[in-house]
């Protein structure tokens, strides 16, 4: 009886293991697309080719198949109902809304970058995952599909520039009253002002830190109440979400989400940010990033304690 009873256990598995054809179903309603299922992989797979806007890559007119176009990849999950693997293409002026439609729906944004050199306009890739209901994921991808849509709408031609005021090309940035914010001791020159916060990695069998590139760093210029801010996250993979949605809330500006290193422990990502507004503005928006990262390190060590 025990192995008739195994038998049908793992018979059981087996059959929930798979994407349900009522789930494929619903991701094609919901995404508007009509999926290919690969069963040997058990995945689903909508794609979107970006036709709206011609682009060019080195002099030459792109193809959507040569690399333009927007995919979700659904397959079964083992505590959720399915997971989802994606890739957006998208130009710059759709990035920020796309990533926040992102997050606001449940989804995780796990890389940001280019594909191409000499792209007009250029084109930027934006990798995104999560977990749950198919259904509901296949809305979400759904939501960034329509944010991209509507800006196309808006306009037919991507942008050229972040929206706002044109920041001053002199700069005279408080250095005291960013410290206070931030909770550092910042450097300034020629009127711009920059904190860098080191962490620490093993690489090569020898620890590295802030100076050899494993920092979170922001920059300040022009003035107290006309500023733009660049920078870079060091973050481990649980910090990644929490400071996107962070930075994202604060009206900041993700440029890129990538690696820097291949080989340290603990892995890092980066994440490079631009942002426009008044400085103490930005700067609070920065330390509430840092701060999301602090209490990421609190609960995961939590959890091995625990």
């Amino acid at each position: 009886m025990s192995r008739v009873f195994f038998l049908v256990l793992c018979s059981a598995l087996l059959a929930r293991a798979n994407l349900s054809d009522a789930a494929r179903k619903q991701i094609d309603a919901a995404t508007g697309a009509r999926g290919v299922y690969t069963a040997a992989e058990d995945v689903h797979k909508v794609s979107f080719p970006r036709r709206d806007v011609a682009v060019s890559v080195d002099g030459w007119k792109m193809h959507p198949f040569m690399g333009l176009t927007s995919w979700a990849a659904f397959t079964s999950a083992t505590h959720q109902e399915a997971t989802v693997m994606g890739d957006l293409v998208l130009f710059e002026d759709e990035v920020n809304p796309v990533l926040s439609a992102a997050l606001g729906n449940g989804l995780e944004v796990t890389a940001l970058h280019n594909h191409f050199f000499f792209d007009q306009p250029r084109v930027m890739f934006m990798h995104i995952g999560g977990e749950g209901p198919a259904a509901d994921l296949a809305r979400a991808v759904r939501k960034c599909l329509d944010k991209v849509r509507q800006i196309r709408a808006a306009s037919s031609t991507p942008a050229a520039a972040f929206s706002g005021a044109e920041t001053p090309a002199g700069s005279s940035i408080t250095a005291a009253a960013i410290d206070r914010i931030l909770g550092v001791k910042g450097q300034s020159n020629a009127g711009m002002y920059k904190a860098v916060i080191g962490r620490k990695a093993m690489m090569h069998e020898r620890e590295v830190g802030k100076e050899m590139g494993v920092s979170t760093w922001a920059a300040f210029a022009g003035t107290d109440g006309d500023a733009l801010v660049d920078g870079d996250f060091a973050m481990l993979a649980n910090e990644l979400q929490g400071v996107l949605k962070t930075l994202r809330s604060a009206g900041i500006n993700i440029v890129a989400i990538h690696n820097h290193m291949t080989q340290e422990e603990p892995h890092y990502v980066f994440l490079h940010f631009w942002g426009k507004g008044r400085a103490a503005d930005l700067a609070r928006g920065v330390r509430k990033a840092l701060d999301t990262q602090a209490d990421a390190r609190t609960h995961h060590l939590g959890h091995q304690r625990h």
